[in-house]
């Protein structure tokens, strides 16, 4: 079974752009368009796709509000990669509070487009080069990040944490630390328990909110 994205972006040759790189992969398929975020629902209604791949910036409606219209709107909404031409943490915080799984860099590569979209359909994020995804299971965000929480993790917890933040999955957080899966496994369970949230992506937010996630 292939993928059905919708593309939303203002400008016609992003739009067009986008179409011939993801439609030149045999499982991945555009649905259909939109050219501002106040379109966005009624094109979810209208094509059903996996995976919306939604601009940041547009004129009347943008990105982050389109996101936040789309989660109230259905009750399984699609997955949602935000695209910018800007790699600023403030884009990655407010698309994730808003609802987004991930941020798409609209410099990728035609192959880091296409991992993110399989990756985003198939339920599991995690980073691709020029690309930020949170690293796991999506849900609504978090209501506000608890800073007393974040302070409370231990030094390893912490960055366990951060090397969430960019977006690394437990192998290769294990890696970089020199520690085994199980072991961080059990420092993610723990961070996620200390910090009161469900599943990765809310604790992606806290770090964001405490000032433990990457600066760019």
């Amino acid at each position: 079974m292939g993928t059905d994205v919708l593309l939303v972006d203002d400008e016609e040759l992003v739009r067009a752009g986008l179409r011939v790189l993801i439609e030149a992969n045999d499982d991945l398929r555009v649905v259909g368009e939109a050219a501002d975020g106040n379109e966005v629902v009624a094109a979810v209604k209208a094509t059903r796709p996996h995976v919306v791949l939604l601009d940041v910036r547009m004129p009347v409606m943008d990105g982050i509000q389109a996101t936040a219209e789309v989660r109230r709107a259905f009750v399984s909404p699609p997955r949602i990669l935000m695209l910018t031409t800007l790699e600023q943490d403030a884009y990655v915080h407010a698309a994730l509070r808003a609802g987004a799984h991930g941020l798409l860099l609209k410099r990728a590569s035609a192959s880091e487009i296409a991992h993110a979209i399989r990756l985003a359909a198939g339920g599991s994020s995690r980073v691709v080069p020029a690309t930020y995804l949170p690293p796991a299971e999506q849900s609504d965000p978090a209501p506000g990040g608890n800073l007393t929480a974040v302070a409370a993790l231990t030094a390893r917890e912490r960055e366990v944490l951060r090397l969430m933040a960019q977006g690394l999955s437990n192998t290769e957080i294990a890696a970089r630390l020199v520690l085994g899966r199980q072991t961080v496994k059990t420092h993610v369970s723990s961070v996620l328990a200390k910090l009161q949230v469900r599943d990765r992506t809310q604790a992606v937010i806290a770090a964001y909110e405490a000032g433990l996630a990457p600066r760019r």
